[in-house]
């Protein structure tokens, strides 16, 4: 039996999307950090890895808050939902592909170039179509790739809602069918790595994985009353991550992995002493879209301003940097995203009536 007890937020996972966010800066400047030791190194290479949680964790969130929504409303509450998830997403995007233009132009002024910006595929990235396999390469803002794959989900989310309903399936049959889509995964991938072919197989991750964090929510809402449930979540998450240490492929197990930490930090969401629901990280989560978002764009132009050698930028600069990218979450969250968000969900919208504004 689901318990249907209302839930507006759990922190703990606001906070870890904030500590995920900066894994993926980290890992695009990796490279470049001079004596940065090889085990850190090593670590931070598996910073891409962050963008499977990300697609987990929109699955969860999305599902728990629009699944009723949309089975009870039907296709009058649909273009509601997408304007809710455009106006998450979309104008902090035209924001930073804006900054990338205008970094190119400066390039193309003073005699330069970027194969990073290819000006014929630009439609492509101010409309978010960039990875729906019109492209074969990343450009622009590198990072901007999964929030196109999101749209794609987005537009999916509807037709899975009123395709199935997870909570009429045991949980033997949805944990089956988790298994199923991330094994499909792993075999269509056919790599050695999650973050290979991204224009090819990017959009394919994110549906599997979406599609599969919006199936942890719904097991998460039916054991999360269960005293034993996060013993079995934590061994089950012992298990994957040993079985990817002793060289399980990594598109198989790490999905799972992540899947199973999602429902960990989850069942324990609320608890005292939780280190992710503290103030300063849950405020990293919240402006941990500004964070992805911009930090590519900044690196790019940070080292064309302050670094002679992108191979070796000493750790006060990269101090640097990465005060700036903190500066700069902050002032896009304040100033863009959010006044830009309340200023599209304010437009009318013929399923609007009777719909809550809590929806992330």
């Amino acid at each position: 039996m689901i318990d249907r007890a209302p839930v507006h937020e759990l922190r703990a996972l606001t906070g870890v999307r904030g500590i995920a966010a900066w894994f993926v800066v980290l890992y695009h400047i990796r490279l470049s950090i001079s004596g940065l030791p090889t085990g850190l190194r090593d670590v931070f290479a598996k910073g891409y890895l962050a963008v499977d949680f990300f697609f987990l964790l929109s699955g969860f969130v999305i599902w728990l808050t629009w699944s009723d929504r949309i089975r009870t409303g039907g296709a009058a509450s649909i273009p509601r939902f997408l304007q809710k998830r455009i106006a998450r997403i979309w104008p902090l995007h035209l924001v930073t592909l804006g900054g990338a233009v205008a970094l190119a132009l400066l390039l193309r002024a003073t005699g330069r170039s970027d194969p990073q910006f290819v000006f014929p595929e630009l439609p492509l990235h101010i409309l978010l179509l960039q990875n729906w396999g019109f492209t074969h390469h990343l450009a622009w803002n590198d990072p901007a790739w999964s929030i196109s794959a999101e749209l794609g989900a987005y537009l999916l989310f509807p037709l899975l809602v009123m395709a199935v309903d997870w909570r009429r399936l045991p949980s033997w049959a949805l944990l089956a069918i988790a298994g199923c889509l991330l094994v499909g995964l792993h075999l269509a991938m056919d790599a050695t790595t999650l973050g290979a072919n991204i224009p090819r197989y990017g959009l394919l991750r994110c549906l599997v994985e979406f599609t599969t964090g919006s199936i942890v929510c719904v097991l998460w809402l039916r054991w999360r009353g269960v005293l034993r449930a996060p013993l079995w979540a934590a061994l089950a998450a012992m298990v994957a991550a040993g079985s990817w240490i002793a060289g399980a492929p990594e598109t198989l197990v790490v999905p799972a992995l992540s899947a199973v930490v999602l429902l960990l930090l989850a069942l324990t969401a609320g608890k005292p002493g939780n280190p992710f629901e503290l103030g300063s990280t849950h405020y990293l989560g919240e402006i941990s879209y500004a964070t992805y978002l911009s930090h590519f764009i900044l690196w790019k132009a940070f080292k064309l301003v302050f670094v002679r050698d992108a191979t070796a930028v000493s750790p006060m600069y990269v101090a640097l940097y990465l005060g700036l990218v903190l500066m700069a979450s902050i002032a896009l969250y304040h100033l863009i995203e959010r006044p830009a968000q309340r200023w599209l969900n304010r437009l009318p919208s013929r399923s609007r009536e009777g719909l809550g504004e809590g929806q992330p």
